[in-house]
């Protein structure tokens, strides 16, 4: 999955301004290239997990050839799925899940199914 400058941007952007609370929303890829960011809201208002309130029409993206992902920052753990993600996973099981770490900037994709976390390759562009 690709990651072009102007969506990492948009991520880092939008967990700078949620902070000290987890921000969260959804990413459209097309053919694997991220093309959109549609920032959601944390409706938990949390540190220390999420729960995405997005616009409903996002969901239609998918009718129309895009894979979403789901976003969410940590503010200074590792970009990589904690309890409380594996555990409320719901309805993103299987689906890409993107974690990006405010303290460090580091952008991390992965799979949570079943228990599982399997790492996604994750390339971030800078042209």
């Amino acid at each position: 999955m690709v990651i072009p400058p102007e969506i990492l941007a948009e991520l880092a952007e939008h967990a700078r301004a949620e902070s000290p609370n987890e921000a969260c929303g959804l990413v459209a890829f097309r053919e694997g290239v991220a093309e959109r960011y549609l920032p959601g809201r944390n409706a938990a208002a949390s540190p220390y997990r999420f729960e995405l309130d997005v616009d409903p029409e996002s969901w239609f993206l998918e009718d129309d050839g895009y894979e979403l992902a789901v976003f969410h920052s940590h503010l200074s753990s590792p970009p990589r799925p904690s309890r409380t993600d594996v555990e409320n996973v719901g309805l993103w099981a299987g689906r890409p899940y993107l974690i990006y770490t405010l303290r460090t900037g580091e952008l991390a994709g992965w799979r949570i199914a079943n228990g599982t976390i399997e790492p996604l390759a994750l390339e971030t562009r800078t042209d």
